[in-house]
């Protein structure tokens, strides 16, 4: 048997206002993958779910609040390596309730956009297939 590589989860959400349009966050330009934009979230820490996780991190990035029975799995993307070589997988949950008005507190910005703003927007490879998937899942 080979070796078992090791993976880091991460949680991103989706945030989706009454008029249909969904939040994204654009990287600070001097951070990895800098000016793309992306589904806010961040790393499972070894001692969190990842619902807990995501309610950490958005209060973090964006200085909302998550209910975490509010968030509901949507899709995952995975493949992309750290520098340590080790898979990323993200898992993608949607929300459509939250407290407070989303911020970029940790450098970029944030937008509202509609589905077909979203697909042309400059993303990370992850994060295009994330978008793919959700509208495809949002379809139906």
């Amino acid at each position: 048997m080979t070796e078992n590589p090791t993976w880091i989860p991460v949680v991103a959400v989706a945030l989706r206002r009454a008029d249909g349009h969904w939040l994204m966050h654009r990287r600070p330009p001097d951070k990895h993958h800098g000016g793309l934009w992306e589904f806010p979230g961040g790393k499972v820490e070894s001692a969190e779910i990842p619902t807990l996780a995501l309610v950490r991190e958005i209060g973090e990035e964006l200085g909302i609040v998550l209910d975490p029975v509010a968030l509901r799995p949507a899709t995952f993307a995975h493949g992309a390596r750290d520098r340590c070589g080790r898979e990323i997988v993200i898992l993608l949950y949607t929300c459509s309730e939250w407290s407070g008005v989303p911020g970029a507190l940790e450098g970029g910005e944030v937008g509202w956009f509609s589905p077909q703003a979203m697909s042309a927007l400059d993303k990370p490879p992850l994060d295009d297939a994330l978008v793919a998937r959700l509208l495809e899942i949002t379809a139906r």
